[in-house]
């Protein structure tokens, strides 16, 4: 389907999908090793950033060479592929769209000739001033194309960054510094010439981006769990507002825009895999402790705290430490089954829970429960999942929500239901609560999770929370989004 922004939009089996990330990023500068191979286990461990589409440029020194195409890294990638890829520096990506179709000219790295050679770009993130910049490109060069962003023909952000900087008769360097500081929303680049690796965030750091070390070389990479799947060393975060260069030369860098940090606060409840350090804290370690606040925001009494796989499974465990009630493990997910675009009937929609969660009886048989989740977007899938574990025998269940009610969409990067789709916006609490069918429904408070990052809440972005958008959005949305929350209050 797709949802009033054009953007393809995954479903799951009861058409109500998880928010997604955009993408994962990956690169190495390391003469002498494996490059390809050495990215190809990165885009591994950020497999779960984007599942569209997959991606790796190479330099030898001479050429770039790149091999992408649909699907996961394992479906992309075989050994023969690989072992053509050759060369000392490799860029990698995968894909999930929130700008641009789901289509094999979309998946990334994008590539352009440049005045002195070539350039390779994956991008996680969105942009929200590409209109500007595509008249910005336009003056530099009349017979640049890059499609509209309206038209959804291509991965747009990408294309019209790579085309900027194609633009510029210099090197990559100071091409990336007189692109960098015009772009306005969230970016985490990697890019390479034929013979430099280079990386970018933008100034408010919205997105994660990590910097290591290898015996050899260096990384760069979404998430420090990319780092330790190649045995890299972390160093620190690529600073937000920072451009990084790693070469023969060693590395370098500088500032293009003054620190304005504004981390996703989503990452830390849902998009990072719990074995990523953020701002020096594991994620698991802050999701144990989100679970903790929200025991103590919302106690009841039960017999049993179970998670619902996998990502909250940490909060139950917090949860579960707090109350004192033990927890346990109801549900059993099948690992096989991800997102589809297959739009099943209504029947099969009934059943497709099961499709990738199932009761265990013994466990739940005559229990009160408490079930940790880490989010609700539309309801459906907490609604079929109450269902569910009361025809397994469970005696009352209590839902608990290890994020805030989402009210807003977002335009950094994560693909969100649009706010008319969202259930939070057009309902309370205790509607949501019999809207899902269970006996009470809680959410952590937005300051407990705040809290429980351990950062100070202007430094990181609540906008999907709250409404406040820390990087201006793209014309018209602001409207949109007063015309759409005015409509509900209409309603009311």
């Amino acid at each position: 389907m797709k949802d009033p922004r054009g953007t393809s939009v995954a479903l799951d089996p009861l058409g109500d999908p998880k928010p997604n990330e955009e993408c994962g990023v990956f690169g190495v500068w390391a003469p002498g090793e494996e490059v390809a191979k050495l990215t190809y286990f990165g885009l591994f461990a950020l497999q779960h950033r984007g599942q569209e589409s997959a991606g790796i440029s190479v330099s030898n020194g001479e050429r770039i060479m790149v091999f992408k195409d649909m699907g996961l890294v394992s479906q992309v990638f075989d050994e023969p592929a690989l072992n053509s890829l050759t060369g000392h520096l490799a860029i990698g990506h995968t894909r999930y769209s929130t700008t641009g179709a789901s289509v094999w000219k979309n998946a990334q790295p994008t590539y352009r000739a440049t005045p002195t050679g070539g350039l390779a770009l994956a991008h996680n993130g969105n942009l929200t001033n590409t209109r500007e910049l595509e008249e910005w490109l336009h003056e530099r060069d009349a017979r640049a194309r890059v499609a509209s962003k309206d038209s959804m023909d291509s991965t747009n952000d990408t294309a019209l960054v790579t085309a900027l900087m194609a633009t510029f008769a210099g090197s990559t360097w100071d091409a990336a510094l007189s692109v960098l500081p015009r772009l306005r929303g969230a970016f985490c680049f990697t890019f390479m010439d034929e013979n430099a690796l280079f990386a970018a965030r933008d100034p408010q750091g919205v997105r994660p981006l990590v910097l290591g070390r290898l015996e050899r070389g260096w990384v760069v990479a979404s998430e420090t769990a990319a780092l330790d799947i190649v045995g890299a060393t972390f160093i620190r975060e690529v600073e937000p507002g920072e451009l990084v260069c790693i070469d023969s030369g060693g590395l370098r860098s500088e500032r293009f825009a003054e620190a304005n940090p504004k981390g996703c606060l989503f990452e830390y409840v849902y998009l990072a895999r719990p074995d990523t350090v953020i701002a020096g804290r594991r994620v698991h370690s802050t999701r144990v402790e989100i679970g903790r606040t929200l025991a103590l925001e919302s106690p009841v009494d039960a017999d049993l705290v179970i998670p619902t796989p996998e990502s909250g499974i940490p909060s139950a465990v917090g949860y579960a430490e707090a109350s004192g009630i033990p927890y346990g493990l109801g549900l059993v997910k099948n690992s096989y089954v991800g997102r589809t675009f297959i739009q099943p009937s209504q029947t099969l929609r009934q059943l497709g829970i099961r499709l990738k969660l199932n009761p265990i009886r013994d466990v739940i048989d005559g229990k009160r429960l408490i079930v940790v989740d880490d989010s609700i977007v539309r309801g459906n899938t907490q609604r079929a999942l109450v269902k569910m574990l009361r025809e397994a025998g469970a005696a009352e269940v209590h839902v608990r929500i290890a994020s805030p009610p989402v009210e807003w969409p977002c335009f950094y990067g994560i693909d969100f239901a649009t706010r008319a789709e969202l259930i939070a916006p057009g309902m309370n609490t205790d509607e949501i609560c019999r809207s899902i069918g269970a006996d009470s429904l809680a959410f952590i408070s937005l300051e407990g999770l705040v809290a429980s990052t351990g950062l100070q809440k202007k430094r990181l972005c609540r906008a999907c929370f709250d409404g406040q958008y820390p990087i201006p959005v793209p014309p018209g949305a602001a409207e949109q989004m007063r015309l759409i929350a005015q409509k509900g209050d209409d309603d009311d």
